[in-house]
């Protein structure tokens, strides 16, 4: 998955396979999870990067996150991400955001993802 900034947000389009189905033709809710934390810590990275004047993202962490399952999400398309840090600090952002399959909202997002320095066991490692 590849996000971009566009505005004030982060998007991305992303087309799920079969195997991270729950059953034929719906994303599975791990995945759900997986696919919006990876945005969404994207999302605070490029935002603590240009907020701190950096050359290249910071390396950012979960710190805690938030999913809502709203509706099953259909995999026969590219599936939507958007996300925005709602708020920040020089080391951390909260960050919202929303998983979008046939133009409609099907799960939700809310996120602390903190920059982690060397020594960090994170550091660097994606």
């Amino acid at each position: 998955m590849r996000s971009f900034p566009h505005g004030d947000e982060v998007v991305a389009d992303w087309q799920a396979e079969p195997y991270q189905e729950a059953f034929p033709g719906m994303l599975s809710g791990g995945i759900t999870g997986t696919v919006l934390d990876c945005h969404c810590n994207w999302t605070a990275a490029y935002h603590l990067m240009k907020r701190l004047g950096l050359d290249h993202p910071p390396c950012t962490v979960t710190a805690d996150y938030t999913i809502k399952l709203l509706r099953p999400t259909p995999t026969d398309q590219p599936i939507h991400l958007v996300a925005r840090v709602v708020e920040a600090t020089d080391d951390r952002a909260i960050v919202e955001g929303e998983l979008i399959a046939h133009d409609k909202v099907t799960a939700t997002c809310r996120g602390t993802f903190v920059a982690v320095k060397p020594g960090h066991p994170a550091y660097h490692r994606w």
